[in-house]
């Protein structure tokens, strides 16, 4: 069966539906497949694997890299729940400076694919949840930046109280939207 795309309100940030299958033992499904994913319209060569285990409060974000490093990532909640928001930073797209947010669990048979041009954060809404994503491209250290995640001009709304997060230095040392480094531009 091939992944079903969901498009978002923002072009090219799309939710990706997945068949899971479940029976007394628990349940089994593909978290990749390249064949099934370019039948559905996502031909995208992912060459890393991430994983990424939280505990309740941990926000992670907001990042990306810059080009020549900028990465398409496929996330997958494999245990617990999330929000995760993605940020459309591409000059000249119709939603730039435009946030979504999605509620995503393990429970549910979604996952979210965030292309290139976008800041990328998550929080972590139970203990021992684990993330997986894809990327497109390799972790590049020079390019990597971020985005403090309270910034005034995007104004997320994180769902989670600010005093009970649990937040990485260099997160909190992110810089504004409006600061920080960005090479994208929209490409219709």
């Amino acid at each position: 069966m091939p992944f079903k795309l969901i498009e978002t309100s923002i072009k090219n940030l799309y939710l990706i539906e997945f068949k899971r299958f479940s029976d007394e033992r628990g349940h089994f499904f593909e978290s990749f497949n390249r064949l099934k994913l370019s039948d559905s319209g996502v031909d995208i060569d992912f060459i890393q694997d991430n994983v990424s285990k939280s505990k309740k409060g941990v926000l992670r974000g907001l990042h990306y890299q810059i080009d020549p490093f900028s990465q398409t990532k496929l996330l997958t909640v494999l245990n617990g729940r999330i929000l995760d928001v993605a940020v459309d930073l591409r000059k000249k797209s119709p939603t730039f400076g435009k946030y979504l947010s999605f509620e995503l669990s393990s429970e549910d048979n979604t996952m979210l694919l965030i292309p290139k041009g976008f800041a990328h954060g998550f929080i972590a809404l139970c203990d021992d949840t684990v993330i997986q994503y894809k990327c497109d491209r390799y972790y590049s250290p020079a390019h990597e930046r971020g985005i403090l995640f309270k910034d005034s001009n995007l104004n997320i709304d994180w769902k989670y109280p600010e005093k009970d997060m649990i937040i990485a230095k260099r997160d909190l040392n992110f810089q504004s939207f409006l600061e920080a480094e960005n090479n994208f531009v929209f490409e219709g």
